[in-house]
């Protein structure tokens, strides 16, 4: 089943063209992984497609329906869209606990008992149970990241985003995180990413796509991406993320 999928999507701030003219969909259980060069507008795709702003042309459908063309209510798709930013941005007078626990309450009206039970459940996923009761300043920016993708999956969404997950991670810590998301992707949650980390493409993508100004300039399954890319630019881009490998 497509979980998400959009249609000539374009994007314009003032005389700058970011998006132009995209097609893309994702079915439930596959992860994508979008890989490109600075400034290609892969954050600005992955905010459109999380509903966070809308296309200024296209459309963008959710489990098939069409998000701004049949008044569907925008905050109940979002609720169903979970979303990584490179900062989890997570309140610092909440525990980890606490963290996770907020949106069960705020937006599904969970119980204190039930939305705890369900944090801790979804704190344990990511390995960070044991910090559950620990503020954000007490954690590495790993182990926030943790929390942040438990906050996401606590939702139970029907897909994950995330956008540069351990871009502001050391090497070290980038691990935990990526160590993390091949769980779910094992799990079948279905996950759109963007990503550098080509190891985590290698391993669990279903399909790397490559954007480049604004255009998705190829795309296929790993092994066919990093070994034999069809066109130059993914060649001359996938040979410089590989180091000429």
């Amino acid at each position: 089943m497509e979980v998400l999928a959009c249609k000539g999507l374009r994007k314009v701030y003032g005389d700058l063209e970011v998006l132009k003219g995209i097609d893309f969909s994702i079915n439930k259980g596959e992860t994508k992984v979008i890989i490109g060069p600075s400034g290609s507008g892969k954050s600005t795709f992955l905010r459109i497609m999380g509903l966070l702003e809308p296309p200024t042309e296209g459309k963008v459908f959710f489990e098939g329906k069409d998000v701004y063309g049949e008044n569907l209510n925008l905050n109940m798709i979002r609720a169903k869209i979970g979303f990584v930013f490179q900062d989890p941005s997570l309140f610092r007078h909440l525990t980890a606990l606490e963290n996770v626990k907020l949106g069960l309450k705020v937006v599904l009206k969970m119980s204190d008992e039930e939305a705890t039970k369900k944090a801790m459940e979804t704190l344990k996923l990511v390995r960070m149970d044991e910090w559950a009761d620990y503020y954000p300043a007490q954690l590495s920016g790993g182990q926030q990241q943790r929390v942040g993708i438990a906050r996401a999956l606590a939702m139970d969404p029907d897909i994950i985003l995330f956008d540069e997950p351990t871009a502001s991670l050391d090497i070290e810590l980038t691990w935990e995180v990526i160590d993390v998301m091949k769980d779910l992707a094992r799990r079948g949650i279905t996950m759109l990413v963007v990503t550098h980390e080509i190891g985590f493409a290698k391993e669990v993508a279903d399909e790397i796509v490559l954007m480049d100004s604004g255009r998705i300039v190829e795309s296929g399954p790993p092994e066919q991406m990093l070994k034999s890319p069809k066109t130059e630019r993914a060649r001359e881009f996938l040979g410089r993320l590989l180091g000429g490998v």
